[in-house]
Formats: structure tokens, sequence, C-alpha cells
């Protein structure tokens, strides 16, 4: 799943000089293959795993089991865990945070300091930047110039002001610290193959941002079935584009049952309408007894003749 896994070599997506940082301290040699070994002689390790960071995965993570033996948690952890803790991370997460996220530990606190002044210079207010934080882990391992050129990014390449840029960021905050390959390529999709108007996409992703890191593949079936199957056309699906957010399979399944029975009306001129967030959104049995007008057991027995 996209939201956490760190860019493939973790260090990948910091800058050069910050990855050098990170690496320059001199490593302890593992003698161990496990961090749990080092945690009666590591004050620091035992008290990160007091604070709930799971070692057995952070040894995953590239280069962050010797990070972790480098560092003195009164001198270099401390300050940091109290930055986070200001920043708004709660206390029961700083444990999952950091095992998401070790590196940050390595982090210089100005620099970090720097790039949260940013957000604020931004008008992300404190509430925002905590949750924005929190929901991507590694956001504050990027320099302000890189936050700077994604919020730029999404505000020009969709067209958005600055405050509906900064809306879609907080709500989806891994826009801002993973590859802009798959967003772009998510944006071609929509225009060239599935042949959305630029209005349509700024508003599509507007209400739905997951779709700029969804598959391509499932964007393309997804709107094959809508679209030439079901016959929904493009002004409808921009109004309702969480539809995308949703199972091929449970579409599928709904709408062979309401065509089965003659209700498959999505023509919102026609008195039978059925919008797509009923189509979807709705649980079996309330969609079944207001959507369909039949029985739960109606339903089940359909989805056997499939």
């Amino acid at each position: 799943d996209w939201d956490d896994i760190p860019p493939s070599s973790a260090l990948e997506e910091i800058s050069e000089e910050e990855a050098v940082q990170i690496i320059a301290e001199p490593l302890v040699p593992l003698q161990s293959s496990t961090l749990r070994d080092y945690v009666d002689h590591s004050e620091t390790l035992a008290k990160l795993v007091h604070l709930g960071v799971d070692l057995s995965q952070v040894e995953k993570r590239q280069k962050a089991g010797q990070l972790l033996l480098t560092l003195d948690f009164e001198k270099d952890i401390k300050k940091i865990l109290l930055f986070l803790k200001d920043v708004g991370v709660e206390d029961n997460k700083l444990g999952p945070f950091l095992t998401k996220n070790p590196y940050i530990l390595g982090e210089d606190l100005e620099a970090l300091e720097t790039r949260v002044a940013y957000l604020k210079s931004k008008k992300f207010g404190k509430s925002e930047i905590a949750q924005m934080v929190s929901r991507a882990p590694y956001l504050l391992l990027f320099s302000v110039e890189r936050l700077d050129n994604r919020l730029g990014f999404f505000k020009n390449e969709l067209g958005l002001s600055v405050k509906k840029t900064k809306d879609l960021v907080i709500r989806l905050p891994r826009l801002l610290t993973g590859k802009l390959e798959p967003v772009k390529e998510n944006l071609q999709v929509c225009q060239i193959e599935l042949g959305f108007q630029r209005n349509e996409i700024q508003e599509i992703v507007y209400k739905t941002p997951k779709i700029l890191t969804a598959s391509k593949k499932r964007l393309k079936q997804t709107f094959d079935y809508l679209h030439n199957i079901m016959g929904i056309p493009h002004h409808m699906l921009t109004r309702f584009p969480q539809v995308f957010n949703s199972k091929l399979l449970r579409i599928r399944e709904r709408h062979m049952f309401l065509a089965f029975l003659g209700r498959a009306q999505y023509d919102p001129t026609q008195p039978s309408y059925i919008s797509l967030d009923q189509l979807v959104s709705l649980p079996d049995e309330v969609f079944c007894t207001e959507i369909a007008k039949a029985s739960m057991q109606d339903f089940e027995n359909f989805l056997k003749t499939l």
C-alpha cells in the first residue's frame, strides 16, 4: 500500500547532503543480525522500545538499525521527540511514527524546524500540520525547496487555487512525499485515455485525491465498465468520482442485479434515477431494500447465477 512504504531505498528521496549526514556517523559493527540483541546493552534502544518503536520493523529499513545504534537518547533523540510532540504527534503515536520513519532521529533539528516554519508560512494551521506529519511520516525529511516545488506542481498542473491546493495535500499528504511520475501518468490517463476535460480532471482530483495514486489498470477497467457498459457519461462521473475508489466487482454485481430487475437507470432526468453514490456506497442490506427494492436473499441468489 502506497501509504506507509518509504521510497524503495529509504534514502533515495532525501537530498544528497541529507543522506550524507545520516550515514556520516561511524557505524557500530553489527555482530548481531537483530537489534533486539542490543536492547540490553543500549539505553537508547531500550527507551525506544519503551516508547513503542517496533525494532523488528526498523531493521528492515535500509541503514536504520546502524543509525539508531549511533544515537544517544539524551543528546540526540530527546530533542527530536520534543519537537515531534510540539508539532502535534500524539504521545501514543510516537512509537508507530518512529517505526515508520526512524531516519528523523538523525536529522538536524534546525532543518526540521525550518520545514515546519515553511508549512506555517504557507498558512497551514497547527492541527493541519500535525495531521499531515502523522499521516505522511516522511514529510519532514524533505527540504523546503522540494515541498515548495510539490505544492507548485499540484497548483499549476491542476490549475487549483492556493486554498484548494492546500486542502488537497492536507487530505492526502503523501502527495508531497511520494514520487511524481505515477501522479503525472494518472493525470495523462484521465485526459488522454479516459477523455476527461481539464476542468473535469480538476474537479475529480479535488473531490477524490486518491485517484492520483490509484493503479492505472484499475482506473481504466473501472472507467471502461462505468462508461462503456453502464453508459455513464463523463459529466456524471465527474460529479461522483468516488465511484473510482470502489471495487469493480461490487459495481458490476450491483449493476447486473439492477439490470436484471429492470432498475438500472442512471439518467438523472428519469424518475427511477439511481445515483452512482447510491450504487456503490450503501451497505448491501440498504442497497437491496431501498435501491433494488428486493431482499438480500434475492441478491444472494442472483449472485450465484453469475
